[in-house]
């Protein structure tokens, strides 16, 4: 298999775990949320800074359906991984090797 037909699949392979997979996830809170809830310190918990973003708790604003919408955030995170991990490969990649001479 060719390496351009691997990451291919595994990137088709990520998108469809991200997407359809996360629609079968547990709608159960987190082990540290089941803790907080089980000690009785869940109602001091703060939001974070970025709890109003577009894809805050792992969902999507602006789509009403719960499963939808964190099949849509899975999506774009993979997609927003892809672009950063590209991106960094290619700064890291086109670096100019340090002469050992000098």
């Amino acid at each position: 298999m060719s390496t351009r037909r691997f990451f291919a699949v595994a990137l088709v392979v990520c998108l469809l775990v991200a997407g359809v997979a996360s629609y079968y996830a547990s709608s159960h809170p987190d082990g540290l949320e089941h803790v907080a809830e089980q000690t009785g310190f869940i109602d001091t918990a703060e939001d974070s800074a970025t709890a109003d973003s577009p894809l805050a708790d792992y969902q999507t604003s602006g789509i009403d359906d719960a499963r939808t919408s964190g099949g849509v955030a899975g999506v774009i995170g993979v997609l927003v991984m892809l672009a950063l991990s590209t991106g960094l490969f290619w700064v890291v990649r086109r670096r100019q090797p340090h002469d050992a001479d000098a």
